[in-house]
């Protein structure tokens, strides 16, 4: 074993590091590698790859990896952020995986050259598309489909086009929403048509530069929250599987606790919200105008108020934000820097943070810190399994 070296780390992009920094892709920590000739011999932490298209396909980083160490590793990614900013949460719940095959809400690419259609996921950091065969993450309804969309481009796209498939899993059915499909010619509506009663869809659109068009609607593609109906706007935003949602769902629930009055800020179509009014009222508020429909046609009956805000440009105030006994907030992955500047200086008493990125969530919640907030306790979450993005939720008190 002289002449190997040992793995003793995970960089960000999920490469294997050297002692010496040097990174090996499909290593994991505990696995030991000799380069000439390259050769791998795997450790404790190495599982067999589930997919054909591992080290090709830029879906999945880590496949590779067990769940206990892909637990760890993500965990640490979370804690090590903080503790950049030197914040040690006082309690870390246990890491919520969801399973394989789960994903309910995919992005596909689509180009056809030679005469032939290419769909799939891009290759890792490529434009490069890999031709799905074979999927071990979204869920087996949406994998269905793919076959049939390829012939369905097949018959679509011209010589050099490219095409943007968003499948989606609702409680009615599945959405699709194709962009760069042109649907004005009535052979290509027909085709469509048949496409979606065949495939049994809930809603088929197209998206073009004048905007998106709806060509079949079966039935309004509907998600629910805590019993609530929310109708959904072609290709929503929603947490990409239905097991991390509700991992997500049940931190923010017991972070809030018995508060009576809750602020959701970056609401969305109220995938907290809804829960959250079980118990309290709650003000939701948001920028996208479609999200914030949906959730007030929802919260009918509930003691919800839901405004439209740019929380970016008009983040709530601590004058505002005195009626409240919890808020929490949920940005994009730019963070909301701003918004928690105004948290920092309020005298609510519990923040409750959900992120998809640790950088702007640690940089966040330093400044929650510094306005007298301590972390209590952290939940990680992965529900991108086998890839390198990891979520979580915080709470943040007085």
């Amino acid at each position: 074993m002289s002449d190997y070296v040992p793995i003793v780390g995970l960089a960000a992009r999920g490469d294997g590091v050297t002692p010496d920094g040097r990174f090996v892709p499909g290593s994991v920590t505990g696995d030991a590698v000799r380069f000439d000739p390259f050769d791998l011999r795997p450790g404790p932490n190495h599982a067999t790859p589930s997919c054909r298209h591992f080290g090709d396909c830029g879906g999945c980083q880590l496949q590779h990896v067990t769940d206990a160490a892909y637990a760890q590793w993500a965990t640490a990614r979370i804690t090590k952020a903080l503790g950049a900013v030197g914040i040690v949460p006082a309690e870390i719940a246990p890491f919520a995986l969801s399973p394989p095959c789960s994903r309910r809400r995919v992005s596909l690419r689509a180009e056809r050259r030679g005469g032939r259609v290419t769909l799939g996921f891009n290759a890792d950091a490529s434009h490069r598309i890999v031709d799905i065969q074979q999927c071990t993450v979204m869920l087996p309804e949406l994998f269905a489909l793919v076959a049939p969309l390829r012939r369905l481009l097949g018959g679509l796209l011209m010589e050099g086009q490219g095409a943007g498939i968003a499948l989606t899993q609702s409680d009615t059915g599945i959405d699709v929403l194709l962009a760069g499909v042109a649907a004005r010619k009535l052979a290509a509506i027909e085709a469509l048509t048949v496409f979606a009663e065949h495939a049994d869809l809930a809603r088929l659109s197209v998206e073009s530069e004048g905007g998106v068009e709806t060509i079949v609607a079966a039935r309004p593609p509907v998600i629910h929250f805590d019993g609530a109906a929310v109708a959904l706007p072609p290709a929503p935003f929603l947490q990409a599987t239905r097991e991390g949602e509700v991992a997500l769902q049940a931190a923010v629930v017991e972070a809030v606790g018995d508060a009576a009055a809750v602020a959701d800020l970056f609401c969305g179509l109220g995938t907290f919200t809804l829960p959250l009014a079980a118990t309290a009222k709650v003000y939701a508020a948001d920028a996208g105008e479609t999200a914030t429909a949906a959730l007030r046609d929802a919260a009918r009956g509930r003691p919800v108020l839901v405004e439209q805000r740019d929380l970016f440009r008009r983040p709530l105030e601590p004058l505002e934000l005195r009626r409240f006994d919890a808020v929490v907030f949920d940005p994009p992955r730019a963070g909301a820097a701003v918004q928690a500047a105004q948290l920092a200086a309020s005298n609510v008493p519990i923040v409750v943070a959900v992120s998809c990125n640790p950088n702007t969530f640690a940089r966040d919640a330093a400044v929650l810190v510094a306005g007298g907030f301590r972390c209590r306790q952290l939940w990680p979450v992965g529900q991108f399994r086998w890839s390198t993005h990891v979520e979580l939720v915080a709470c943040f008190a007085r």
